[in-house]
């Protein structure tokens, strides 16, 4: 079974307001993002018979919105699970298990209203194999990787921190970017570190927000009231669920399986790809995605960077509405990477770019630990 075109988003919207929202629970930032998308998709929640999500339960959210659905997911496996909903949405739609699909995020990732609490069991993997050796959270445990392979390819400090100015210049164009100032290569390296190699600047925000998208067949696609965007190919895989496990600290298997699962089902090659938007926890994770997803060779993601190939102007636009770490990052940050997407391709975005025919979301789940990603396109005869 293909997954090809089978499928179209036809509703996406993100919450009112980004940023800051202690008057707001997690949950209510679901509701308010899946009633946006319903409005953006002409629809009521009553078209409404499937319910994905992460972070929350998709029973709590269908009750909270009063849906009775016939198809739940609640897979969640980090940022990237919305990928892999959408992935899921499709199969489910093309199998007849539904017809109508709401995938929905929000989280209160800054102000911690309605969120559950932080850390895990004392007989969870990590406290027993990781913990005690000072590793704890995103910064000590997404870093490793990158350390090694700055000893293995010679990517510098520099490079690094040219993903942050990148993205940023993208940023300053965006008037819901919560970091809109202009940063330089030197005020990166000069902000404070938080886990060696990576500064603050190097790191993604911390925020509150959500996003919803409506998915449904492709032959229904047409008669919503915004352009469709269709589901050209989807991945998903996982590796290891503690870093220290990462098979090749270079390299993230799940993102390769993954890209490589979604350009098979497109037919498409890299070249064809006209706009991106790779999850950026922290400004090296989208250098690993451009060498996983074969955009360029093991090792050359420094200098592509180094060059702002991925900034305004360059011939790679990259994370076009400043990516989580100028935009947004609610702690789970793929749904406004598909969202973005979906701008682009409906010519809907704040900075918008010409001509954008198919756009590739990728995104990683926990330290390394999974992969989602979709390529999308507006093109009906793709």
């Amino acid at each position: 079974m293909t997954l090809r075109m089978k499928t179209a988003i036809v509703g996406a919207a993100e919450t009112d307001e980004l940023g800051v929202l202690p008057g707001k629970s997690a949950i209510q930032l679901h509701a308010e993002a899946a009633m946006n998308a319903l409005d953006d998709a002409g629809l009521t929640k009553d078209d409404i018979d499937a319910v994905l999500c992460a972070g929350q339960s998709p029973v709590a959210v269908a009750e909270y919105l009063n849906i009775v659905p016939k198809y739940l997911d609640g897979t969640s496996v980090g940022g990237c699970s919305f990928m892999i909903h959408v992935r899921h949405a499709s199969a489910a739609i093309q199998a007849g298990l539904c017809t109508t699909a709401l995938i929905t995020h929000g989280e209160s990732g800054k102000s911690r209203v309605g969120m559950g609490g932080w850390g895990g069991a004392r007989q969870m993997l990590q406290a027993q194999f990781e913990e005690p050796y000072g590793v704890a959270g995103p910064p000590t445990r997404f870093t490793i990787p990158i350390l090694r392979h700055m000893h293995e390819y010679g990517t510098t400090h520099e490079q690094m921190a040219s993903v942050a100015v990148a993205t940023r210049k993208w940023a300053e164009r965006n008037p819901r970017a919560m970091m809109r100032d202009p940063i330089t290569v030197e005020d990166v390296l000069n902000s404070r570190v938080i886990a060696w190699p990576v500064h603050l600047l190097e790191c993604c925000l911390v925020t509150d927000g959500g996003g919803a998208l409506v998915v449904v067949s492709a032959e229904r696609a047409k008669d919503f009231p915004k352009k469709p965007v269709y589901v050209l190919g989807t991945g998903e895989s996982s590796e290891h669920s503690m870093i220290s496990q990462m098979i090749d600290m270079t390299e993230s298997r799940a993102f390769k399986v993954s890209g490589d699962l979604a350009f098979a089902e497109a037919g498409i090659s890299r070249k064809d790809i006209d706009h991106a938007m790779f999850y950026d926890a922290f400004a090296h994770t989208p250098m690993f995605a451009l060498e996983a997803l074969g955009f360029v060779g093991k090792g050359e993601s420094g200098p592509f960077f180094e060059e702002m190939r991925t900034a305004p102007g360059g011939d790679f636009p990259l994370n076009t509405n400043g990516g989580g770490l100028s935009y947004t990052h609610t702690g789970m940050y793929g749904m406004f990477a598909i969202q973005e997407s979906v701008r682009q391709l409906r010519g809907e975005a704040a900075v918008q770019l010409p001509d954008v025919r198919t756009s590739i979301a990728h995104g990683v789940g926990g330290m390394f630990h999974a992969a989602g990603t979709l390529i999308l396109t507006n093109d009906e005869r793709a």
